[in-house]
C-alpha cells in the first residue's frame, strides 16, 4: 500500500505542477477535459475492468448529472454545491434500481441493455424541450464558487476538476486494494467461484454499477458548471463507445491506465487537427495498432516495450 501511496503522490505532484508547464489557455481547457474524462474512465473501469461488467450507457449517467445540476441551478436558482450531491443521489438511486434486472444479463445481452438505457436517456434529453432545452441545449448554468473565488477561468477550472479527479483516483486505488476490490476481481474471474467463497455477487455487481454511475454523475455536474452549457449531443452513444475505448486502451483494471486512456483519446484528436481530412484515418489506425501490439493497454504495454528494447540493447551490446 505504501508503494501505491507513493505512486499517487508523484502523480498528484505532476498534476498540480502541470499549469506551470502549459500556460496556453486552449491547452489548459483541453487538460480540464482530460480530468473529466479521467473521472468517467475510472468509474467505468471499476465496473468493466474490476468486476467484468460491460456498459454502453455511461454517457447517459454523465448527462443526467450534468442536466440535473444544470436545471436546478439555471432554472430554479439552486446553489450548485447542493445541486451536485442531489444529482449524484438521484442517478445513484436510478442505477441501483435498474441494476438488479440489468445485471442479471451477461455478455452482449448486458451490453445491449445498457445501450438501450443510454439511448432512452438521450431521447429524453432531446424531447423534453421545456425542461432541458431540447437539441438547442441548456444555457445560463452558473460557475461554481468557493467563498470569494469563482471558477471562471481555465486555470481555476483546471484545479477544480483535477482536485475532484485526484480524490476519485485515491478512492479508486484504495478500493482496488481493499477486500471489496479483491471480491470484485473474483467476480470478474468467475462468479461461481466467488459465490463459493461467500461473495454476494448479485448485490456486489449492483453496488459497483451504482458507484460507477455516481462517479459519472459527479463528472457530469462538474462538466455543466465548468462549461455553463449542456446539450444532448455531448451525451450520445458515440461518447459511451469513446469511454469504453479509453478504458480498454489505457488498461483494464488499472486506475492510472484510465488516466492514460483518457489523456490519449482527449489529446490525440487535438494534435491531429493539422491533418485535416486524414485525421480520422490516422486516429483509427493508431488505435488499431495499439490494440494489436498492446493488448494489455498502455499501462502494461509501454513498460513491456521498454523492457524489450532494453533487453535487445543488452543482447546487442554483448554481441
Amino acid at each position: 500500500m505504501k508503494r501505491e501511496l507513493l505512486k499517487f503522490g508523484v502523480f498528484a505532484i505532476l498534476v498540480l505542477l502541470a499549469p506551470l508547464l502549459f500556460s496556453g489557455g486552449y491547452l489548459m481547457n483541453v487538460l480540464v477535459f482530460v480530468g473529466i474524462n479521467t473521472m468517467l474512465a475510472i468509474g467505468l473501469n471499476l465496473l468493466l475492468g474490476n468486476a467484468g461488467q460491460i456498459s454502453l450507457g455511461h454517457a447517459g449517467f454523465f448527462g443526467m448529472g450534468a442536466y440535473i445540476s444544470g436545471i436546478l441551478t439555471a432554472t430554479y436558482a439552486w446553489n450548485p454545491w447542493f445541486a451536485m450531491p442531489l444529482a449524484a443521489v438521484v442517478v445513484g438511486l436510478l442505477a441501483f434500481l435498474i441494476g438488479f434486472p440489468i445485471l442479471k444479463l451477461k455478455g452482449h445481452y448486458l451490453a445491449m441493455a445498457t445501450l438501450g438505457l443510454g439511448i432512452i436517456v438521450f431521447i429524453v434529453f432531446n424531447e423534453t424541450v421545456d425542461l432541458t432545452g431540447g437539441p438547442s441545449g441548456l444555457s445560463g448554468i452558473p460557475n461554481l464558487t468557493m467563498g470569494s473565488v469563482t471558477f471562471d477561468s481555465d486555470v481555476k477550472n483546471y484545479y477544480l476538476i483535477w482536485g475532484f479527479t485526484l480524490m476519485i483516483v485515491l478512492f479508486a486505488v484504495n478500493l482496488a486494494n481493499s477486500r471489496v476490490g479483491r471480491a470484485l476481481r473474483a467476480v470478474h474471474d468467475s462468479e461461481v467461484a466467488a459465490k463459493v467463497l461467500g461473495v454476494n455477487t448479485s448485490l456486489l455487481k449492483v453496488q459497483i454499477f451504482t458507484l460507477s454511475a455516481v462517479i459519472s454523475s459527479l463528472a457530469g455536474s462538474l462538466y455543466a458548471h465548468t462549461m455553463t452549457f449542456v446539450a444532448p449531443a455531448s451525451f450520445g452513444f458515440n461518447f459511451s463507445v469513446e469511454l469504453l475505448t479509453m478504458v480498454v486502451i489505457g488498461g483494464l483494471g488499472s486506475v492510472y491506465g484510465s488516466f492514460l486512456g483518457a489523456a490519449l483519446l482527449t489529446l490525440l484528436p487535438e494534435f491531429l487537427r493539422a491533418a485535416h481530412d486524414y485525421d480520422i484515418i490516422i486516429y483509427g489506425g493508431l488505435l488499431m495498432l495499439m490494440v494489436m501490439f498492446m493488448p494489455g493497454g498502455l499501462v502494461r504495454g509501454v513498460p513491456d516495450l521498454f523492457r524489450k528494447l532494453f533487453r535487445r540493447g543488452k543482447e546487442s551490446g554483448h554481441a
